[in-house]
């Protein structure tokens, strides 16, 4: 077994860190006396290297605070969807084994009937009654002196089509993937010394919370906000000259929806770096968006078990079209098919990657799952695409079912778990159709039971009272007798077909 590193031969969080946030700004001596307590309250509490802390907050301080605390002991922050109901929550929690769980009070409220098992539960930022307050706690611990743990990254929840989650258990990191990480996040992010970064989409999400940390690890200024709003947005980077933020293309969306006379009201000329992850942009919002921003637009197609794989620079967004871009420095990438032979140029396969950079992981319960993924080392997550003769890649579709909506993986299966269960159902299939705010949207079509009837507002009711309302199908269809294939299977091309017809893109 490979001896633990000593912290120092990674890069520790920097001290030089200052985080602006409603007005209030944490200068980096106090950001580093907030996780470091953070660091030994949570050490205190019997977190340590391999343990699992669940975290449901909003974008603030003490979110980007306690990712850097939990990851200086060796152990995994799990971030938790803010939308979640009482019990996605509990599943997460209970199914990652999680030692601790800190929520917003605010957000833990809501969750009437939460049963975290053996999970201690404390609230942050604001009081809960019967529910301990977590910074009385850090502020009575003496600052965490120097450690020799090795990080490991977040547990990210993503779904799969068992129709729950599946947690990522990531390895602890050597110190050459520590370093390879450093390399991967400043070409995806742009991050750079002296940089102001803008945080606006929600940090419980891949790629946000890895911006965040990028920051927080190298130092510069980060300016969070709670929520995005599109002029706020571009005020907010007039105003403080800003340099890099974290945006993804339905943000481009609303941005670009903007009246010109608000649009030209700001001077963006401070930016030198936007990245976009998640979802692909559509190349008529990208091209809008260089013509206005400047070439300082990025786009990079990654996976959140697997780590970024490939990177778009603007120059070459407007070249290559629909393009995912040229691999990362170190990235092995390969289409090959069904029976794992290497495909020509310009002819479709599964995508399969190494990234050097990125820890091996299992899924919580689901070894199998993980072993599935794999080829002489390479790994797919389903996506289909092919290279061009000047290898650049290009993402056709997925063989999965996963929905992309406004950078969020969406699992239909979750949601048909739940509307078969709903009075009335006989059967239903939930599938993707294109949207040009989000990239893709929801739909599902219901073929109801022998003399049931329904509408389509019940529908989205019921699965509203169970489910995130992002997770809530925009449109609903009724079926006499839904498409099935010769083994029974419902046919859900035959359901997503017309809505694609004359897209130039397929996801």
């Amino acid at each position: 077994m490979q001896a633990s590193a000593p912290l120092s031969a990674a890069p520790s969080p920097a001290p030089a860190l200052t985080i602006h946030f409603q007005g209030a700004s944490l200068a980096p001596s106090q950001f580093e006396q907030r996780w470091r307590r953070s660091a030994a309250a949570l050490q205190a509490a019997g977190v340590g290297e391999g343990d699992v802390v669940a975290l449901m907050m909003r974008n603030s301080p003490e979110a980007v605070e306690l990712m850097v605390a939990v990851r200086y002991l060796g152990a995994q922050w799990c971030p938790v969807n803010w939308h979640f109901k009482t019990d996605e929550v509990q599943y997460i929690v209970q199914d990652s084994g999680a030692k601790l769980f800190i929520a917003d009070a605010a957000l833990l409220a809501g969750l009437t009937g939460l049963d975290a098992g053996a999970t201690r539960v404390f609230c942050i930022r604001g009081a809960l009654p019967g529910v301990p307050a977590w910074e009385p706690l850090r502020d009575a611990s003496e600052p965490i002196g120097r450690l020799s743990a090795r990080p490991r990254g977040a547990m990210l929840y993503t779904s799969g089509t068992t129709g729950r989650p599946k947690g990522i258990l990531r390895h602890a990191m050597t110190p050459s993937q520590v370093e390879a990480g450093v390399q991967v996040r400043r070409a995806a992010y742009g991050i750079a010394p002296g940089l102001r970064g803008l945080l606006t989409a929600p940090w419980y999400h891949s790629a946000p919370n890895s911006f965040a940390l990028g920051i927080a690890l190298e130092g510069g200024e980060l300016f969070i906000e709670e929520r995005f709003d599109a002029e706020r947005t571009l005020q907010l980077i007039a105003a403080q000259r800003l340099t890099h933020a974290y945006l993804v293309p339905t943000m481009y969306v609303r941005m670009l929806a903007l009246p010109p006379e608000v649009r030209s009201r700001y001077d963006l000329s401070s930016m030198r770096f936007v990245s976009s992850t998640g979802s692909p942009c559509p190349p008529d919002v990208k091209r809008a968006m260089i013509e206005w921003w400047g070439p300082v637009i990025h786009e990079c197609y990654g996976a959140s078990e697997l780590g970024y794989m490939t990177l778009l620079t603007s120059e070459q967004a407007l070249r290559k079209p629909g393009s995912a871009g040229l691999p990362l420095p170190g990235v092995s990438l390969r289409i090959l098919d069904e029976q794992n032979r290497e495909l020509p140029r310009n002819v479709p396969g599964l995508i399969y990657i190494h990234q050097p950079a990125t820890p091996d992981f299992s899924y919580v319960g689901n070894h199998e799952a993980r072993e599935r993924m794999e080829v002489a080392g390479l790994k797919t997550m389903g996506d289909i695409g092919y290279i061009d003769d000047e290898g650049f890649l290009y993402i056709v579709d997925r063989k999965s079912d996963m929905v992309i909506s406004g950078g969020v993986n969406i699992y239909p299966v979750e949601i048909e778990i739940e509307l078969q269960r709903m009075p009335g159902v006989a059967d239903c299939a939930v599938f993707g159709i294109p949207d040009p705010e989000f990239g893709e949207a929801l739909a599902a079509a219901v073929q109801l039971a022998e003399g049931a009837a329904c509408g389509a507002d019940e529908v989205r009711a019921w699965l509203r009272e169970r489910l995130a309302g992002y997770k809530v199908p925009r449109v609903v269809e009724f079926h006499a007798q839904l498409p099935r294939e010769d083994t029974g299977k419902i046919f859900k091309r035959k359901l997503r077909e017309p809505y694609w017809a004359g897209q130039a893109r397929r996801v």
